[in-house]
């Protein structure tokens, strides 16, 4: 069995017709542990309170599972800044993946999430980390893997067309994100049409 925390973004109120809420669906259905809370206040998050979200929550997971977090948007920032601060039970985590991160640039444009605009990535991600993203999400213009992939040293999957990989872009059932999560090695690609 493996353990999952599933990690949403800004403005986000889990709705059943995400990726996310398919895949923590699919994933429980299968017998894993998963964790997909909904975060305080995700129309106006506080980095602060997100933050101690996120270390109750990689508290919660089970020891002796493996133990697998998946972070859309603004949580896939989340995670960067806990790397950056050293957080407390991230090296307990045996993989990541980062979906669709916004830039720092976007993020600045909303004084709503201005103050989750990413840390200095000087820092090395505890574990193996994978990144996900479009090569046209209107919230990150400069290409997350110019931005996150490169500096970060992440091995990242660039989908052809898949926008904020969200609901608008048509992202409710994925099946190479399951697969991922079921097996690190499976690449990850755009939804079936």
């Amino acid at each position: 069995m493996t353990a999952y925390l599933i990690l949403h973004g800004w403005q986000n109120h889990r709705p059943e017709d995400h990726w996310q809420h398919w895949l923590a669906d699919r994933l429980t259905e299968l017998g894993h542990r998963v964790t997909y809370p909904q975060l305080p206040d995700p129309d106006a998050p506080e980095p602060e309170v997100w933050l101690a979200e996120l270390e109750r929550h990689l508290a919660g997971l089970d020891a002796g599972a493996e133990r697998v977090v998946v972070a859309h948007s603004l949580s896939a920032v989340l995670w960067l800044h806990a790397a950056a601060r050293g957080m407390p039970g991230l090296d307990a985590v045996d993989r990541v993946l980062l979906v669709a991160p916004p830039s720092g640039e976007t993020l600045a444009r909303y004084p709503a999430v201005a103050r989750f605009a990413p840390p200095a990535l000087e820092f090395t991600l505890p574990g193996p980390t994978r990144l996900v993203a479009s090569d046209n999400d209107p919230y990150c213009a400069q290409g997350a893997d110019t931005v996150y992939g490169t500096p970060l040293g992440l091995p990242t999957d660039v989908l052809p067309g898949a926008a904020h990989l969200d609901r608008d872009a048509g992202y409710g059932p994925w099946p190479a994100v399951l697969g991922w999560c079921l097996d690190p090695t499976v690449e990850i690609i755009a939804r079936p049409d």
